[in-house]
């Protein structure tokens, strides 16, 4: 076969996730204008978070099918094409309904676009090299969720909400002209038109939409109301005949065979129990910074700079210590470390000084830096060599999963003590802060339960032959 360029290929697909990722948090830095705009409440401005990670979650178990179907090749430029489109709807938008539509066709192609990602770097290189690979993918696919408030504070306060979206449009044509170039050789790729699950497919769309909406929901209502038992009941039955007809399935669309591998679903418990609290504490730091602290959307975003640099700095280093050292210390470490985070968010208020804020968002960047490719890497070599994107998928689809519920949750958590605080005799701006601290404490909580799965993720990665890498060298 002729000469690979891997460097070309891992530069693709860095850019089709950074754009993606940049998208899962650039919004976060600009809710409260976005709120004041449309005349929304905290729980309604909620959505536009939400509704792109409850889409992006929804498509994720499709990618394995797709990739057999029509390809690598045609499954990444496809998902490009479909999150760029979906960028222009959401700029041009003037109505909260308009935007959340904007932001359910962005997210279908954003869904596709990590677990394809991880997907192909299984394809195209050896395992030896994985867990550094990852490392500098996850500049892209984990550093984009961390710079884009940065990004997005800027972008707001100079040009309004909408620019965060319109920057999207020249990544998105770039990317999908490079892809062409670089991406070709997977067209090489063996198709096969392997049935589809579409029973397996819908009874998990109906148990996805209905926990995340009924958890969402659940803030306004009351999780007692009849409304949010009937959602939450339709999932739990959703739930329960996939797992059931998925034993029937010949080609189902999620392999349930996956769970009972041990080191397989420690590495899920981990990325479940961080995305909740990662992505919970992400939607509460705007307002801390700018409603309690009186920092600009920009200042906010400038603040989160650390965060990003850290983990830029530390992430090769993290994904090439675990090729070598395997993940399980060095990712206990980093969920220290974002615990650690937690805290001193928890003790920010008016008074505190910069040098607090920027201290927090240090350590929640070493963390993050230490934590996230040594724990993909753990994922992809828990699995054998044909289960790497369907893995790869459910992971992805378990971290959106997760921090859909924790936003929702936190969500919940810090309106309840609001008005707890409010009752009690406790001023707006008190009763605010309070609850926000009540929001952190349970993310750090989160945290330290997250502990127990990560103490059983393999003490060292398995390394497969590179056999498993399917473009010759």
């Amino acid at each position: 076969m002729r000469d690979v360029n891997r460097t070309g290929i891992l530069i693709v697909i860095i850019m089709g996730t950074t754009m993606a990722g940049i998208d899962s948090s650039i919004v976060n830095i600009s809710l409260p204008v976005m709120s004041k705009q449309f005349n929304c409440t905290l729980s309604e401005i909620e959505w536009v978070i939400t509704v792109y990670m409850l889409s992006f979650s929804v498509l994720m178990p499709l990618t394995n099918w797709l990739k057999n179907r029509i390809g690598f090749f045609n499954l990444y430029i496809g998902a490009i094409s479909l999150f760029t489109f979906g960028s222009l709807l959401c700029a041009l938008s003037t109505t909260l309904p308009s935007l959340l539509v904007g932001r359910v066709v962005q997210a279908l192609g954003g869904g596709a676009m990590a677990p394809t990602s991880m997907a192909i770097i299984s394809y195209v290189f050896p395992a030896r090299v994985r867990g550094a690979v990852l490392g500098w993918w996850g500049l892209g696919n984990l550093v984009g969720p961390a710079i884009g408030p940065t990004l997005g504070g800027i972008l707001t306060e100079q040009f309004g909400w909408p620019s965060i979206f319109y920057i999207n449009l020249p990544i998105g044509v770039i990317t999908v002209l490079l892809s062409f170039k670089y991406l070709n050789v997977l067209r090489s790729q063996p198709k096969l038109k392997l049935p589809f699950d579409l029973t397996g497919f819908t009874t998990l769309t109906v148990f996805l939409v209905c926990l995340q909406y009924g958890v969402a929901r659940a803030e306004v209502l009351g999780i007692t109301s009849p409304e949010i038992l009937v959602t939450l009941g339709i999932a739990v039955v959703a739930l329960l005949f996939f797992i059931l007809l998925d034993r029937r399935q010949q080609a189902p669309i999620i392999d349930l065979q996956l769970f009972k591998n041990y080191s397989f679903v420690s590495c899920i418990l981990v990325t479940i129990s961080r995305a909740a609290a990662l992505f919970g504490g992400l939607f509460l730091m705007p307002f801390l910074l700018q409603e309690q602290m009186g920092y600009s959307e920009g200042a906010s975003g400038l603040l989160i700079l650390p965060n990003s640099v850290f983990m830029a700095a530390l992430m090769p280093f993290a994904g090439k210590w675990s090729d070598k050292h395997g993940s399980r210390e060095i990712s206990m470490l980093g969920i220290m470390l974002l615990a650690a985070s937690m805290y001193l968010f928890a003790v920010l208020d008016r008074g505190s000084d910069i040098w607090s804020v920027i201290l927090a968002m240090t350590v929640r960047g070493l963390g993050m830096g230490l934590l996230l490719a040594p724990l993909n890497a753990a994922t992809l070599s828990s699995v054998r060599p044909s289960e790497v994107t369907m893995a790869s998928s459910v992971s992805t689809l378990m971290q959106q999963v997760g921090g859909a519920i924790g936003i929702a949750v936190l969500a919940i958590i810090t309106q309840t003590a609001y008005n707890n605080h409010v009752l009690a005799g406790a001023t707006t701006m008190q009763a605010h802060h309070l609850a926000l601290r009540q929001g952190f404490h349970i993310s750090l909580i989160i945290l330290l339960v997250t502990l127990v799965p990560a103490w059983f993720l393999p003490r060292r990665n398995i390394v497969l032959k590179d056999v498993d890498a399917h473009i010759d060298t």
